[in-house]
């Protein structure tokens, strides 16, 4: 039999809260089965498309574009392509947006560098120059 788990359990295990679960099969993201109360019930295949929501997300994702791969996964063999064309697109908007964020961060390591070279004696103290006066406060 196959292990179900009730929307708090399943928020434990990806930590993700129930909201966000509800709000993800709300919008179409999920399709989750219900217990003759009407409970949601979460399978072990459920959790890895939570995950896996949560890697694209993790990359930027718009929640649109997840949703489009999600409707041409349940498209069967027939999408394959244009899922890999899917992901191939966000990779490479993704690598753009890395490329820049590693330019950034080597813009900061320079001004902090900078800072230290300037700023701070082998003591690690900031240096003051004594021999220009204090700005008033007027």
């Amino acid at each position: 039999m196959t292990k179900r788990y009730t929307v708090q359990q399943a928020a434990k295990i990806t930590g993700v809260s129930a909201h966000t679960l509800r709000y993800y099969e709300r919008i179409g993201l999920l399709d989750i089965a219900r217990a003759s109360n009407g409970h949601r019930r979460y399978t072990e295949n459920d959790l890895d498309w939570v995950r896996f929501i949560l890697v694209l997300r993790g990359t930027g994702m718009a929640l649109s574009d997840i949703a489009e791969f999600i409707r041409l996964e349940k498209g069967g063999l027939g999408t394959i392509h244009q899922r890999q064309t899917l992901l191939e697109q966000h990779r490479e908007a993704l690598m753009e947006h890395l490329a820049e964020l590693h330019a950034h961060l080597g813009a900061l390591d320079a001004k902090i560098e900078c800072y230290r070279e300037e700023n701070l004696q082998p003591s690690g103290r900031v240096k003051i120059d004594r021999t220009k006066p204090v700005p008033s406060s007027n």
